[in-house]
């Protein structure tokens, strides 16, 4: 079968290259063979291409974390009526390649009105920004931030909280050409370009601060917005954007207290008969319209290294909106 495979760590560019690989094999007892219809990038792919979790990393080593695929044959102690069935094949990566061997029971079955190209992206944004928001913005919350306001997640995050009747304050970098998704779920989206965007945001937020701050960024960026988090408020620190940690100060229990929200220690301490009942509530946002992903390149599998060629070359600025949907099949 085919297979992106990343030999080494490094610039996906660089390391990652489309090719022939030993095919899955019979899958073992529990276990299942999915044959994928989509997946994407995510930055926890590259995170893991470039070598960070070299600790649990090894390479050559087929990324991919997120996608969807359909139940192609099963082992001992797996139903039969289990084939045919699309799943989220979740808990490991692997997703870009044709066939992905796992434990049937990190697999969770997608709705019938779930299309493939909505299904491939209901994992990591989604459900990270459904548990964020139902862990740490309790009804009465006062004031929220969101950096990376433009991201998918961003998004998401401004949906929910809508819900709950908080419009947040968005914190973006500025870059030409990038917006937030709907600006009439925000108070204001503030670019940190603008030379005064610190007292723009304390202005936004009031002598109290923010009640919870979502933060996917890190740096200094995410230590100004942890100062202006109120003390008994909430800053979920859940990424690190800026490849930058936060600031020690954030850590001296005279401020907001931090909570470090990671979906992979969520997901891995949760028992796997658990999964169905996680997802769930995203299927129903999902279902009516809500935590959807825009979609930017549509590439074949054969394309990929092709795509993060011209990702390096463009740059941020160069990148078109949307994420990218792979097609394994082509």
């Amino acid at each position: 079968m085919r297979a992106a495979v990343a030999g080494s760590a490094g610039a996906p560019a660089e390391v990652v290259a489309v090719r022939e690989v030993a095919g899955p094999g019979l899958p073992g007892a529990g276990e299942v063979v999915v044959r994928m219809l989509a997946a994407t990038v995510n930055p926890s792919d590259l995170v893991t291409i470039s070598g960070a979790y070299g600790s649990r990393t090894t390479f050559p080593m087929v990324p991919g974390f997120e996608g969807v695929g359909v139940v192609d044959a099963v082992g001992p102690g797996v139903p039969g009526s289990a084939v045919g069935r699309r799943v989220l094949p979740l808990g490991s990566a692997g997703g870009w390649q044709e066939f992905k061997r796992v434990e049937h029971a990190w697999c969770v079955p997608v709705p019938d009105d779930v299309p493939d190209e909505v299904a491939c992206f209901a994992y990591i944004n989604p459900l990270t920004a459904s548990l964020m928001v139902e862990r740490f913005c309790p009804p009465g919350t006062r004031g929220a931030v969101v950096t990376a306001a433009t991201s998918a997640i961003g998004g998401h995050l401004a949906e929910l909280l809508a819900e709950r009747g908080v419009a947040p304050v968005g914190i973006v970098r500025g870059t030409p050409g990038r917006a937030v998704a709907d600006p009439s779920l925000w108070r204001d989206v503030i670019p940190t370009s603008d030379p005064g965007w610190r007292a723009r945001l304390r202005e936004a937020l009031g002598p109290r601060g923010a009640g919870v701050a979502y933060d996917c960024v890190g740096g200094d960026v995410g230590g100004d917005v942890h100062a202006l988090t109120a003390r008994d408020g909430a800053f979920v620190h859940y990424g690190l954007l800026s490849r930058a940690p936060l600031p020690a100060a954030c850590f001296s229990g005279d401020g907001a207290r931090v909570e470090l929200f990671r979906l992979r220690d969520v997901v891995h301490r949760s028992e796997a008969r658990r999964l169905p009942a996680l997802m769930a509530p995203v299927f129903e946002h999902l279902r009516r319209g809500r935590l959807r992903t825009a979609i930017g390149p549509r590439i074949a599998l054969g394309e990929l290294t092709a795509y993060f060629e011209a990702e390096r070359d463009a740059g941020a600025a160069g990148r078109p909106p949307g994420k990218v949907l792979i097609d394994p099949r082509r």
